[in-house]
C-alpha cells in the first residue's frame, strides 16, 4: 500500500502512538478512516457522472453517403480541365508556333 512496507508501518505507528498518546490515536484513526471513505464515496460518484456526461454526449454516426466525412489528411480532389489545351499553350496557337521571338 503506497510502495510502505511493514517495517516502515509499525515504525509510523509506534511514532504516532507515542506522539498522541493511547488515547487519541483511535479517534485519529476513526476520523482518518471516515474521510478516506467519503473520498472514496467522491471520488466514485465524481466517475459516475463523468461517465453519464460522456455516455450522453456521444453523437449518432452519419448515414449516407452525402453525411460521410473526409477521413483524416485526405486531400483535396484534383483539378478537372475543361479544356483540350496543354499546359502553357495560349488560345489558337500550335506547339512550336507564334509566341514571342527569341533572338
Amino acid at each position: 500500500m503506497f510502495g510502505i512496507g511493514m517495517t516502515e508501518m509499525m515504525v509510523i505507528f509506534v511514532i504516532a502512538l507515542v506522539v498522541l498518546g493511547p488515547k487519541r490515536l483511535p479517534e485519529l484513526a476513526r476520523s482518518l478512516g471516515r474521510t478516506l471513505a467519503e473520498f472514496r464515496r467522491t471520488a466514485t460518484d465524481l466517475r459516475r457522472e463523468f461517465a453519464d456526461v460522456t455516455e450522453d454526449a456521444r453523437i449518432a454516426p452519419p448515414t449516407g453517403i452525402a453525411a460521410s466525412p473526409e477521413p483524416a489528411g485526405a486531400e483535396a480532389p484534383a483539378e478537372v480541365r475543361t479544356d483540350a489545351r496543354e499546359p502553357g499553350q495560349s488560345t489558337g496557337e500550335k506547339p512550336g508556333e507564334g509566341g514571342p521571338a527569341v533572338g
